[in-house]
């Protein structure tokens, strides 16, 4: 039940902005992870969001050296080997997501495949999945359906606030107040994607 949006109707702008948003969901489940295993450093990866939401604000634009933000990225970005708790899928989908982010900066609009914007998207949504299944084995489910996944509700939370930020964006201004409508969308219920709390 992947999500699948058109992103070919937006700009590169849009495309940006819609993956900035998605991250801003997704960066909480990083912060939880690096303070209980004590592995990397969150505000890396938040000031590089908000270099990309500054990027975003026409009236004062400002230059991202990307690949100097990639080598930051791979630094903070963990090995699932080496760790043995859940949380280290999650902020693993937060790095990859910040990579295909700041790729989709770098190509300009050149990406005629879109592939890192459905990445950023499809990304967020396996990080709900997967945690999905693993509560629903926690309640006792034993053999877990993608319809029992699809039918949660943190699953289909994910698609509507996926569909209610392509929707918004697909029709919004380009501007700081257009990042700021869409930063505070997906923030409102004060949630990660999965549900985590953002403190």
């Amino acid at each position: 039940m992947a999500i699948q949006l058109p992103f070919a109707t937006l700009s590169h702008w849009q495309q940006v902005a819609f993956a900035s948003a998605v991250l801003e969901r997704m960066l909480p489940n990083y912060q939880m992870f690096s303070e209980s295993s004590q592995f990397g450093d969150y505000g890396v990866l938040k000031n590089q969001l908000n270099l990309v939401w500054q990027w975003l604000d026409k009236q004062n634009p400002i230059k991202i050296n990307v690949e100097a933000q990639l080598t930051k990225l791979e630094e903070q970005t963990p090995d699932p080997q080496a760790f043995d708790s859940f949380g280290v899928y999650p902020a693993l989908d937060v790095c990859m997501a910040m990579m295909s982010l700041l790729q989709l900066i770098q190509s300009n609009g050149k990406d005629k495949c879109h592939e890192d914007i459905n990445c950023v998207s499809r990304l967020s949504d396996n990080s709900v999945s997967y945690y999905v299944e693993l509560l629903l084995i926690d309640e006792g489910e034993t053999e877990v359906q993608p319809r029992h996944i699809s039918a949660h509700p943190l699953a289909v939370w994910e698609r509507e606030t996926q569909e209610e930020l392509f929707n918004f964006l697909k029709f919004a201004a380009e501007n700081k107040r257009s990042c700021q409508l869409a930063k505070t969308m997906v923030l409102a219920e004060g949630l990660s994607n999965l549900g985590i709390e953002i403190t």
